[in-house]
């Protein structure tokens, strides 16, 4: 099948096959007598790997990792296992990021009267540009 097709079966844009190709996560497709790429069942089982990687989270380095382990018939389980526990930790340290990230603006949310006045805390916060102290600056005009 060509890209279009291939795009069309895998949920994925033509311009991110392409993408994929030229990074090596996918193999170069074969070319047909014009010079279409075209792609095979085998590039779509690919694909879709790739795919359902991206969307739980993976780095394209962690999806090459993972398609590395999956195209090796003698891996140990305990290396794809690794390689998701890793992953899991840095999910846990994003969602605790942006948790403080909602705390700090719900702080200032709280603060600010919301009223017909000009003073805001919350513009007030973003003018000083300090990213971390937010929360702390909110506590202080209690």
């Amino acid at each position: 099948m060509n890209i279009g097709q291939a795009a069309k079966a895998s949920g994925l844009t033509a311009k991110m096959i392409r993408y994929y190709e030229s990074i090596g996560l996918l193999p170069s497709a074969g070319r047909s007598e014009s010079g279409y790429r075209q792609f095979s069942a085998q590039d779509l089982h690919t694909l879709a790997f790739i795919k359902r990687s991206r969307d739980l989270g993976f780095s394209l380095e962690e999806v090459g990792k993972l398609l590395q382990l999956w195209q090796d018939r003698q891996r140990a389980s305990a290396d794809v296992k690794a390689l998701a526990i890793e992953h899991i930790a840095e999910l846990n340290r994003k969602i605790a990021e942006l948790a403080g990230l909602r705390d700090t603006l719900q702080e200032l949310v709280a603060h600010c009267q919301g009223d017909h006045r000009p003073d805001c805390p919350i513009l007030k916060d973003l003018e000083s540009g300090n990213c971390c102290h937010g929360a702390s600056v909110a506590k202080e005009r209690k």
